[in-house]
């Protein structure tokens, strides 16, 4: 046990004797960490258990956390509650939603219910207030997009491929990044989650879903977390599916009142340049992750991303361009193969 576990236990022993709570029985057991630098502990309370936080503060901002979590569990949507929050020393406790992610449960089968529970629970998230706590929502504005899609410049590009960058190279990325900027300004803007895909999405002991790792949150595209969900880095579905599940997100979203008069094939527009930028930019997330912290494991993932952006690209004449730069830049520079079509 590391010094900040020692401290997380002793702060969890009094937390718990502060909420009139039972005494924690045993010590803390380590259930994961993420992509970040926090990380997370199971302790078990007298026939139940909660999850214990360690954000280290010069790291890492749980306010951002805090502020949505309290926010949208009160709204009913379906996130761990936030018993107490120590922000000088990074320090948290949760409920516990458990150990059970969405992604395994995900087969031919299963996917039309599971789908249609999370498109619901998208639906709580984008009828929350654009305020949480005492502060708004950021906005999903121009910098930030132009700032998320230049991590795949900087970091897939440059870093991860070592390309050296031509004229040509940034008039070509520079002309498609404008495309997805204004498509993604242009759409509704809704409370986003901004990381809502497979890893995120718990199925609790009822079945129904739980909600994690929400502390990004922006006001921004209604198409953003549907993307992640429907073209998630971490599977893949036939694309006549995934059409059928845009179409009832869709339907859910005008029943809601979320969107006004467009029509469906402008929504599947948005769609589908919204998940382009998406994962363009996680491309260089992925890549930092392995360069920058050391997990290199999410390298793994970058094949099913670029095959997303290859398949978008080539269906619109508009990013005609950048789906031949694609294959004469960028493919020849991979050192793998792009996955076969292994959607179940």
């Amino acid at each position: 046990m590391d010094v900040r576990q020692q401290l997380l236990q002793t702060w969890v022993q009094k937390t718990l004797v502060d909420l009139n709570l039972p005494s924690a029985q045993g010590s803390l057991s380590v259930v994961s960490g993420d992509a970040s630098f926090r990380r997370y502990f199971r302790q078990a309370v007298n026939g139940t258990s909660y999850i214990a936080v360690d954000a280290p503060p010069e790291k890492e901002d749980s306010h951002s956390f805090v502020d949505v979590a309290r926010s949208w569990f009160a709204q009913g949507v379906a996130v761990p509650e936030v018993l107490k929050a120590d922000f000088e020393q990074g320090f948290m406790l949760l409920s516990d939603m458990g150990d059970q992610l969405l992604l395994p449960l995900l087969n031919i089968d299963s996917a039309d219910n599971l789908y249609t529970q999370a498109m619901t629970s998208l639906i709580d998230i984008a009828k929350t207030s654009a305020s949480v706590g005492e502060r708004a929502l950021p906005p999903y504005d121009e910098a930030l997009l132009e700032r998320e899609m230049s991590l795949f410049t900087d970091w897939f590009l440059i870093k991860h491929l070592q390309l050296e960058l031509t004229a040509q190279d940034k008039r070509v990325l520079q002309q498609t990044f404008e495309l997805l900027r204004e498509s993604a300004l242009g759409q509704v803007q809704v409370p986003v989650h901004r990381d809502y895909h497979s890893r995120n999405i718990m199925v609790l002991k009822d079945q129904s879903l739980g909600i994690i790792d929400f502390q990004d949150a922006v006001l921004g595209p209604i198409t953003y977390d549907l993307v992640s969900l429907l073209r998630d880095c971490y599977i893949a579905w036939p694309e006549s599916r995934v059409e059928d599940w845009v179409n009832e997100y869709f339907a859910l979203a005008k029943q809601a009142g979320l969107i006004g008069p467009i029509s469906g094939m402008q929504f599947k527009l948005w769609f589908d340049w919204m998940g382009l930028q998406r994962h363009i930019k996680v491309a260089g997330i992925f890549s930092r992750l392995s360069i920058r912290d050391g997990k290199s494991a999410y390298l793994d993932d970058i094949p099913q991303t670029l095959n997303y952006i290859l398949q978008v690209s080539a269906e619109y004449d508009a990013l005609t361009e950048f789906h031949q730069w694609l294959n004469t830049r960028i493919l020849p520079l991979l050192d793998y193969d792009l996955p076969a079509d292994t959607r179940p």
